[in-house]
């Protein structure tokens, strides 16, 4: 799993979470101390480039 996204409210890691669950991508949520909602949504490095075009999308609505 890598890196994929750091959400800044509970809202924006709903969105995130849907859009991901929508598109089969599996994920994993992980405690990151120091920023927005110490949560950071990890994917597998192999679905990395499918997820940032979901994000791409989500933002343009």
């Amino acid at each position: 799993m890598v890196k994929f996204y750091d959400p800044k409210n509970e809202e924006e890691l709903a969105r995130v979470e849907k859009v991901l669950k929508a598109e089969g991508i599996e994920y994993f949520l992980s405690r990151e101390p120091e920023k927005g909602l110490s949560l950071q949504v990890q994917v597998a490095e192999e679905d990395l480039p499918r997820a940032n075009e979901l994000i791409k999308e989500l933002r343009k609505d």
